[in-house]
């Protein structure tokens, strides 16, 4: 069942009201420093998901997993803070810093001193750190904060990017039970090396027709099996493919976040979802050159609200869903007092030919839109390829 409105007059008039939106952001920061250096471990890493390729990332060979589950954290009392500069981080925009930062999560991750503690994981203010493709993996023996108040970029394009380490993703979290990305520093995926690869020319006026070449792109952060996690305050740009996707996950709640990339760049999705189920994205900015937010098989209860969509992008979409014959359900998805600006697309349900499955329980409330070419579209026969 799809719900345009409780009123379809009074909603088909709010739909194509031209408003702005303003959104004020707060992040509490806490500054802290930590000089006690712990011996890092060794963990799996996490399969692919259905939106990217079909090999598993190789990047900590022979990993041994943690024997026990994080302790529930209630009452937190204590903070355990692992600033990355004392574990080698150098910050200089050109050192690679990955072993310090996968030393300083191992060192969180294993903390056991309280079962009323946290693991603070800090990126300080001031400092540009470069990181590889990298895996993050729990489940920790404490609920983890990962602080953002630098600047984490990784190498400049596909060239200096290291040989043997996947570039269909750059920083992933794994099996993580507890976690908030928190701050306000910025994630910044230098894209623009990767979003002219010959295979993804940018758009423009005339839609110039994409040449063959390599195209494997990473997508900027990949939450995959994961729960209760948490991202506020952050900002996250110029991925070189989709800035945040969300894979067998439950529980997250995002609030006060920040996605910009070009209007141009391709196929930077601002946050997609998939297999997941009680996802809140409330009061955040996304400015994109896809899909602002992008809905896929296996998703339930999603909620968006006061969300901006905009310059730039395809909009909110579901799917596209049941491609190459599959099957496909997605249900009990809310969108409501939004807005959409200068977009291909408004909200949008789009679904292959030849697939099966249902979209059901969908509510589209109170979204304003401002030069919108489709402000609601429904395609049961999508393709790429079509005029």
């Amino acid at each position: 069942m799809l719900k345009i409105s409780r009123d379809p007059f009074l909603r088909f008039t709010t739909l194509i009201l031209i408003t702005s939106s303003l959104f004020s952001y707060g992040t509490e920061a806490r500054l802290h420093y930590y000089n006690d250096i712990h011996n890092p471990n060794s963990y799996p890493e996490p399969p692919y998901s259905s939106f990217s390729q079909s090999q598993p990332p190789s990047i900590s060979p022979d990993p041994d997993d943690l024997s026990q589950p994080p302790s529930p954290c209630q009452d937190l009392d204590q903070e355990v803070v692992h600033d990355v500069r004392n574990y080698g981080a150098v910050g200089d925009g050109i050192t690679d810093d990955t072993d310090a930062f996968k030393t300083a999560w191992d060192s969180a991750c294993s903390n056991d001193e309280d079962n009323n503690t946290v693991s603070i994981l800090l990126v300080p203010f001031g400092f540009t750190f470069v990181i590889h493709s990298t895996i993050f993996t729990g489940p920790c023996r404490s609920y983890q904060y990962f602080q953002v108040d630098g600047t984490i970029v990784p190498r400049d394009g596909p060239e200096p990017w290291p040989s043997g380490f996947n570039k269909r993703q750059w920083l992933v979290f794994y099996r993580i039970e507890g976690m908030a990305l928190i701050g306000n520093g910025v994630i910044d995926g230098r894209g623009q090396k990767w979003w002219d690869l010959p295979c993804k020319p940018h758009r423009n006026v005339n839609k110039t027709t994409a040449l063959t070449g390599p195209c494997e792109s990473p997508a900027a952060l990949r939450f995959f099996m994961s729960s209760n996690l948490s991202m506020q305050g952050v900002t996250i740009k110029n991925s070189p493919q989709f800035h945040m996707t969300f894979d067998g996950c439950h529980e997250v709640h995002i609030n006060s976040l920040r996605i910009t990339s070009p209007p141009s760049s391709p196929n930077t999705d601002g946050i997609h979802i998939e297999n997941s189920n009680s996802v809140e994205i409330h009061n955040s900015v996304i400015s994109n050159g896809d899909d602002c937010v992008s809905i896929g098989s296996g998703s339930y209860n999603i909620d968006i609200l006061n969300l901006t969509c905009g310059p730039g992008g395809h909009g909110i979409s579901i799917g596209s869903l049941g491609n190459q014959n599959s099957r496909a359900c997605v249900s009990n998805i809310t969108v409501r007092d939004s807005f959409i600006k200068f977009s291909d697309n408004g909200v949008r349900i789009k679904t292959w030919q030849g697939g099966s499955g249902s979209v059901s329980g969908v509510t589209f409330d109170n979204i304003q839109m401002d030069n919108v070419r489709n402000p609601i579209i429904i395609d049961q026969y999508y393709c790429t390829s079509k005029n």
